[in-house]
């Protein structure tokens, strides 16, 4: 039976102002009415999982409003991480919870903060994932993203062998993981056509990547099972603040998968984009005429090429500017160059190194 973990402990720094240490990039509203939280869940009903199968995995600070923006979804499917520890120690613990109820589970494994469209498409490849989980149970199995231009900002898969195609959809053997590739060498990716980006979203049996992350990181599986084991008693809690500190701070690529004999790749048909910064807005709405992304309030003279960000309420007035990205939220504005958009995560830095963690 397919059951779902959505993984929502990223804190979203590249969107300051707007993602703040209390509403992190999640809980952001990017296209619509819904959150990216909320549109991940809805992909999971759009792929027939009831509530009753789904679980999140946030932050424990992030709890209540969890819930708020899921109250569809049981309380206790709303894991709370003590402390951050990468996606190793979540997915260990998701697959753990599932595996208690149902053992023969395959586990569909989703970041929240990503834009997939249209649904059916992704559906149609989620249930192609799982029934190579179901014929291949040993096999780990994740979704490459057909790139559109040379990306320095994705990890690639390099395909192996195709092995089959399933209603429409290619499924490859992976032949290697590669990290984010300078310029040069994501260009030679590209050309190449022998990539996928890698999406970091994944289908497996729960005994599969629970056997995988024992036979690798045996010290995370045991502290997971040990949460696990006392999920449905008092003592949940304490437990949980015990045993995840302790957990490995590690990827699950770098812990499990570029270490698996047999990982399997599905050939995305979906539209994808992780809505790493502010110039993904770019992507996912139409520009004005002079090429400006606005969302806000915005008068312009002699404007062009800018993101432009703001609360509804507050004017932004720009005059003989370009190629700029602007955000206003709250008491915060922040002005930078669009090929700097990567370094507004360090300004973060900058901001708490200077004991400016209020506007965080």
């Amino acid at each position: 039976m397919l059951h779902a973990m959505v993984m929502a402990g990223g804190g979203g720094t590249r969107f300051w102002p707007r993602s703040r240490t209390a509403r992190p990039k999640q809980f952001l509203r990017m296209t619509g009415e819904r959150t990216l939280l909320q549109l991940a869940f809805d992909r999971l009903e759009g792929c027939a999982l009831p509530p009753e199968r789904c679980w999140i995995i946030t932050g424990k600070a992030y709890l209540d409003e969890t819930r708020v923006q899921l109250p569809d979804l049981p309380s206790s499917h709303v894991v709370g991480e003590p402390v951050g520890r990468d996606t190793a120690p979540c997915v260990a613990l998701g697959a753990a919870l599932i595996a208690r109820t149902d053992p023969e589970a395959v586990i569909l494994v989703t970041p929240a903060d990503h834009v997939i469209e249209p649904v059916q498409e992704f559906r149609r490849a989620v249930n192609v994932a799982a029934q190579m989980a179901e014929e291949n149970p040993e096999a780990l199995i994740t979704f490459g993203i057909p790139p559109t231009y040379a990306s320095v900002g994705y990890g690639y898969i390099h395909r192996g062998e195709r092995l089959t195609t399933h209603q429409g959809i290619g499924v490859f053997r992976v032949a290697k993981f590669e990290e984010k590739p300078p310029l040069e060498r994501a260009e030679r990716f590209f050309a190449s056509g022998e990539y996928f980006w890698n999406a970091g979203i994944f289908v497996w049996k729960a005994r599969a990547i629970l056997d995988a992350i024992k036979a690798n990181r045996p010290t995370l599986y045991e502290a997971a099972l040990r949460v696990a084991d006392v999920w449905d008693t008092p003592g949940r809690e304490e437990v949980l603040a015990k045993e995840y500190p302790t957990m490995d701070k590690i990827s699950i690529d770098y812990a499990v998968l570029e270490k698996h004999p047999r990982v399997l790749a599905v050939q995305a048909p979906y539209r994808w984009d992780d809505v790493g910064s502010w110039l993904a807005l770019e992507r996912m709405q139409p520009q004005d005429t002079s090429g400006n992304t606005v969302q806000g309030t915005h008068v312009g003279l002699n404007t062009s090429g800018c993101v432009i960000v703001g609360q509804p309420d507050r004017l932004i007035a720009t005059i003989g500017v370009k190629d700029l990205l602007i955000v206003q939220d709250g008491e915060c504005v922040l002005v930078a160059h669009r090929s700097e958009e990567a370094t507004v995560k360090e300004m973060v830095h900058e901001l708490r190194k200077r004991g400016l963690e209020r506007h965080l």
